[in-house]
């Protein structure tokens, strides 16, 4: 970030957890060997011996990572999603707190969007990233975000697949399709990151 020649900047984008959750659940079978990724860092990551903290693994079951019986087949992607996610929100979480106690020379080259924001304000929030960016904003561009974040398409059913849609309907698709014991999980791994972004 400090190489001159460089020039980099860099946006970190966020998204609901509650609606990533939705997502990826949507997706669960070609998101499974990234989610046992994601879990294998954390358990590398985790400090050995006996004063290890115990964390509490909201989104898994007991002794998923560690010994005890594993999920029953049917419902093993969506453990391993579940606890994919809350890996991912403390690493959210670590981004969100570094930011905060940044000095001025990194804040100048790093700035977070929502992704809600996007859909809502699409070309407001284009230019506020071009112009961060130092980026000029072509009409067309401008045309093109427009289009895609407001296509009569409400949802997709293959994963990845990218069109125009009805983002600002999908914005709150978790509400309809997730439980309350989902939701609650969720914002119990997720809530303090959830808390800085004004989820």
């Amino acid at each position: 970030l400090r190489e001159p020649g460089l020039n980099l900047r860099v946006v970190q984008l966020f998204r609901d957890p509650r609606a990533v959750h939705n997502s990826r659940l949507k997706a669960r079978q070609a998101l499974l060997r990234e989610s046992v990724q994601v879990l294998r860092s954390r358990h590398r990551a985790e400090p050995r011996g006996p004063a290890r903290h115990q964390q509490q693994h909201l989104l898994l079951p007991p002794g998923l990572l560690g010994g005890g019986r594993p999920p029953q087949p049917q419902h093993r992607a969506e453990f391993f999603l579940g606890g994919a996610l809350e890996v991912i929100c403390q690493s959210w979480l670590r981004d969100l707190l570094l930011a905060r106690r940044a000095p001025d020379w990194l804040r100048r080259r790093y700035t977070q969007l929502r992704y809600e924001d996007l859909v809502r304000e699409p070309r407001a929030e284009l230019r506020r990233l071009l112009r961060f960016a130092g980026l000029t904003v072509p009409p067309d561009l401008e045309d093109f975000v427009l289009n895609m974040t407001r296509g009569a398409a409400y949802s997709s059913d293959r994963p990845f697949l990218i069109s125009a849609r009805d983002a600002r309907e999908a914005v709150h698709a978790w509400r309809e399709r997730l439980s309350r014991q989902q939701v609650r999980q969720v914002e119990a791994a997720c809530g303090e990151a959830m808390s800085i972004l004004a989820y």
